[in-house]
């Protein structure tokens, strides 16, 4: 069955639909990663928005129980060249057209996908719909361009209630955005007692569970938009060491006095390269956003500047000149991509250990 995707500018393709046959309005994103379609549509940060992935073939591997970072998909729709009718993994357990057809999720594949990447580097992140072909195109274009972005879309995906993940080491309260699996997974196995809370959740809840650390995950959409969570760390900095991860991080610049912007069309992908400007090495990261911190905001504030993308000099990453405080714009949890920044977990951890030693030797003296 045939499909369409209009663009708010008008452009039009004609493709192959897979998945649900419902029609879906997002904003249209672009990720070059040449695997982990898996993770990337099962990552809460593409809450609202429809992805195309630039690798020509996708569905390949299938799908299987245990790559997901959430366990319902938030996306509105997936672009694709070509799409794998029959898997081929030892692990394999579905194919993409019934899982998302299961998940009531329109994908539309067979279509010029490096032109549309083009479309959008040059003139930005734009709304898109797709459609069936016996609907109007100049209807479907005056709804699309009708059609206001969401600024919901942490209430859409944060957890609705607290809850425990249980281990024997640190206790971690993780304010979920939007949170990935992977972040959970990787303080499990660090033996974290880790407590996940909603993305509203106040300064005075937060202290109230007596956590020896915090941590701001991922998440989708405009960091102002959450507001609560921008109080809620300027009242828990210096009481509790910190780490923010992606929009995690752009709420803590927000928090201690910077600006966020929107990019052009963002960071999409498992390969971008990050400077430490501390120890000059680069490290590959997984990248998933679409806005950054401003460079200048940071001037008058305390923080100070860890990482830069290689690619474009934004912020990558952040530490507060005061407090046990920092933050990165990448995901080092990867899920998908490389795994070279998992050291910043144990670091992580390591600030907390120092936070609490020199606790120690202040209540002694």
């Amino acid at each position: 069955m045939k499909k369409k995707l209009i663009l708010e500018d008008g452009t039009i393709f004609i493709g192959e639909a897979f998945g649900s046959e419902t029609s879906s309005i997002g904003e249209i994103v672009f990720n070059t990663g040449m695997t982990g379609y898996q993770e990337i549509l099962s990552d809460p940060s593409y809450c609202g928005q429809i992805v195309t992935l630039t690798y020509p073939l996708i569905g390949n591997y299938g799908i299987n129980r245990d790559d997901f970072e959430s366990i319902n998909p938030a996306i509105n729709g997936f672009i694709i060249k070509e799409v794998a009718d029959f898997p081929s993994n030892w692990r394999s357990e579905n194919s993409l057209d019934a899982f998302f057809k299961l998940k009531n999720i329109p994908g539309i594949a067979g279509i010029d996908t490096r032109k549309l990447t083009r479309i959008i580097r040059k003139h930005g992140t734009l709304k898109g719909a797709i459609c069936h072909m016996n609907e109007n195109d100049q209807d479907v274009l005056e709804r699309l361009r009708a059609t206001e972005i969401r600024h919901d879309q942490v209430k859409q995906v944060s957890t609705k209630t607290a809850y425990p993940s249980p281990g024997r080491g640190r206790r971690i309260v993780m304010v979920d955005f939007g949170m990935k699996h992977g972040i959970l997974r990787e303080l499990n196995q660090r033996g974290c007692d880790v407590i996940v809370v909603p993305y509203n959740t106040s300064a005075n809840e937060i202290l109230q569970l007596s956590p020896d650390g915090i941590m701001l995950t991922n998440g989708p959409g405009d960091p102002k938009d959450v507001s609560e969570a921008i109080e809620m760390i300027r009242e828990i900095l210096g009481k509790v060491p910190l780490f923010g991860i992606c929009l995690g991080h752009q709420l803590f610049a927000l928090a201690c006095g910077a600006d966020t912007v929107k990019m052009k069309f963002g960071h999409r992908g498992s390969n971008h390269p990050v400077k430490d400007l501390l120890t000059g090495k680069v490290s590959l990261t997984s990248q998933n956003h679409g806005f950054t911190v401003d460079e200048n905001s940071i001037l008058n504030t305390r923080l100070e500047v860890t990482h830069i993308a290689l690619n474009d000099g934004t912020i990558e990453g952040l530490k507060h000149k005061d407090f046990p405080a920092f933050t990165v714009q990448y995901h080092p949890e990867a899920s998908p991509g490389p795994e070279d920044a998992n050291y910043l977990f144990q670091q992580f951890l390591d600030m907390i250990e120092t936070a609490k030693q020199e606790e120690t030797a202040y209540a002694k003296a």
